[in-house]
């Protein structure tokens, strides 16, 4: 739980410090979002040979090494002197967050019943989505009155705190006989659905999230101030949406899935429409209650349906997802200099509706 918090804080991190890493390191803004950007496609594209590549390694060692290199990659990031040597740092944090993600799921799972899968599954996210509510912030916070590099530096911090118990206590299990290596019901029909609707919704969700600043902002008139305030509401429902999809994961894997699907776009027209900001509000509360979910039951899916090994499956959601979030992004900002704001969120609800029809069409029983 506390590696996941301080992976999602390591992503997020340069969003809130574009600023004051630009003019540290006097380089300009656009080259510092490339920090986010980037990191996004190298999960996206590293995801599935990364685990390819270590599918013999013990899990217990994989993960120690994945979290010395998040030590490593943050301290390198704090002492960064240029901007390059600070890419090279994130490119390593972003490899090892790569892998991460591929054998979380399968090794927190494996430590329990197959009952409990999905309950485990929904705990270790509410870890995860805390990294927004918390970790961003607090780094953003300590970075605007401080240094920028203290963030990064305390990341390294979280990674050695998590690092030791895992390396001294985790079991050491080959991966083919770990109790989570293949799925409980195995269908590579249902996979491949799973990983289209994953993209899809990604796509769809983070074609208007990217620019939701923008909407509270100038379009709906809200002060700076409470955009900042509306933000961490949109990180608190998204922590309830994970903790309270995680209990039904177990009984109703597929439409946990699809109702997380459903509201996103629900929320994302919502956002389109809305005009009165009590109602722009409650539909950024829809929003954030199934962003999370989305990804955690996505997740849930690949170790109950994956046709081979449930790292490769993980591996390939997780690379589904960043893909369809740096095409989000794209479209968005396509849309956005043509149409406004408004469109990139109903764009984006159209692109979600579509992933959970496709998860509804996949629902129905198959006739002969």
């Amino acid at each position: 739980m506390l590696a996941a918090f301080a992976f999602n804080t390591a992503e997020n991190l340069p969003v809130g410090l574009l600023g004051r890493i630009a003019g540290g390191l006097d380089v300009p803004l656009w080259a510092v979002g490339l920090l986010v950007s980037c990191y996004g496609l190298t999960v996206a594209v590293v995801s599935v040979p990364l685990a390819h590549l270590t599918r013999a390694v013990p899990r217990r060692h994989l993960l120690t090494g994945v979290l010395a290199a998040l030590v490593v990659s943050g301290l390198g990031a704090a002492l960064a002197p240029a901007y390059l040597p600070l890419l090279a740092a994130r490119f390593v944090t972003a490899l090892a967050q790569a892998l991460f993600w591929a054998v979380l799921g399968q090794v927190a799972v494996g430590l329990f019943a197959p009952r409990l899968r999905g309950r485990v599954l929904g705990v270790v996210s509410v870890a995860g989505s805390l990294a927004l509510v918390v970790g961003v912030p607090a780094g953003t916070w300590i970075g605007r009155h401080g240094d920028w590099r203290l963030p990064f530096g305390l990341l390294a911090v979280l990674g050695l705190l998590a690092l030791l118990p895992i390396a001294v206590l985790l079991p050491t299990t080959a991966p083919e006989s770990a109790p989570a290596s293949y799925a409980s019901e195995p269908s590579a029909r249902r996979f491949r659905v799973v990983l289209l609707a994953v993209a899809l919704s990604a796509t769809g969700g983070f074609a208007g999230f990217t620019y939701v600043v923008e909407l509270l902002g100038t379009e709906s008139g809200f002060a700076p101030s409470t955009v900042s305030l509306l933000l961490v509401c949109l990180g608190l429902a998204c922590l309830a949406g994970v903790a309270v999809t995680g209990p039904f994961l177990d009984r109703f894997p597929w439409a946990a899935l699809t109702t997380a699907v459903v509201v996103q776009s629900a929320g994302l027209l919502g956002l389109a429409a809305a005009r009165h900001q009590v109602l722009v509000v409650c539909s950024l509360a829809v929003l954030g209650l199934a962003l999370g979910p989305v990804f955690l039951a996505a997740q849930n899916a690949m170790l109950r349906y994956a046709p081979r090994r449930t790292d490769l499956a993980l591996a390939a959601n997780s690379g589904a997802y960043n893909a369809g979030i740096a095409a989000g992004a794209a479209l968005g900002g396509l849309i956005l200099a043509r149409a406004g704001v408004r469109a990139t969120f109903l764009a984006g609800a159209l692109v979600s509706l579509a992933a959970g029809l496709t998860l509804l069409r996949a629902a129905r029983p198959r006739h002969p």
